[in-house]
């Protein structure tokens, strides 16, 4: 019985992933800042654990209490969407604190086990966004890319381990709340010389047919977590895949 220790399960992807695994039969670690029972409740083999991968000391921590595990899915993620020459600096470090270096962070903390034990996976959930321009997330797909370029060096860096490190890429989530955790009012960050194009271009958003629901980003996990062979790049969703495809 493998275990699975999941970051950023308070809702959306994680929160399915961490059911996805645990209707599968594995033990579960699911993390989140907050742990709130009316979210997702510890029961047999699922733990909810919190987790802030921003801290150094609550990383150690949960790493401390989730002994051995098997796979690291690091889910936890901020976004935004408005004008760059809007976005405070503020924001823009936030979105790395936890986009980048959360991930780099976790990650670097489950190394030793896994390589102790020549044998573990590591799956980085980054964006579709990486896969081709978009306007309006420039700071948060410079986020997502330097996650893309680090997973793709550290999986050559851990193969000889038998360390397997994957790219899960979704697409656009219109079900997720992804603007929600981040540190200033998306209207202040669309200016009025912006609006009309801003306008448009959520539009297009509302419009689109293919997009990537909780469920497909859930089942690409899986996939990833349980792939042996040196496959790095995972898009999930109808939109993610489209993408992936063209570029």
């Amino acid at each position: 019985m493998k275990t699975i220790l999941i970051t950023g399960c308070s809702s959306g992807y994680g929160l399915e992933t961490a059911r996805h695994f645990h209707a599968r039969g594995w033990n579960v670690i699911a993390t989140m800042r907050r742990p709130n029972d009316g979210i997702l409740a510890s029961a047999d083999r699922l733990r909810v654990l919190a987790l802030d991968v921003t801290s150094p000391q609550s990383i150690h921590a949960a790493i401390a209490a989730s002994g051995p595990i098997d796979v690291l899915v690091n889910n936890a993620g901020i976004g935004m969407f408005g004008a760059f020459e809007a976005t405070p600096m503020s924001v823009v470090r936030s979105l790395f604190e936890t986009n980048t270096f959360g991930v780099i962070a976790m990650t670097q903390a489950v190394i030793p086990q896994f390589r102790e034990r020549r044998s573990g996976t590591i799956v980085n959930v980054t964006s579709s966004a990486t896969l081709a321009p978009m306007p309006l997330v420039a700071a948060y797909t410079a986020s997502k890319a330097a996650v893309e370029g680090f997973t793709g060096s550290l999986a050559h860096e851990l193969s000889g381990f038998g360390i397997r490190v994957k790219l899960v890429e979704p697409g656009y989530g219109p079900s997720t709340r992804f603007t929600q955790n981040v540190q200033a009012p998306i209207a202040t960050m669309i200016p009025e010389a912006y609006a009309s194009y801003a306008g448009s271009i959520l539009s297009s958003f509302g419009k689109q047919r293919a997009v990537t629901t909780e469920r497909d980003v859930a089942q690409v996990v899986w996939q990833a977590a349980n792939d042996l062979s040196e496959k790095l790049r995972y898009p999930a969703g109808a939109d993610a895949i489209a993408l992936a495809l063209a570029s």
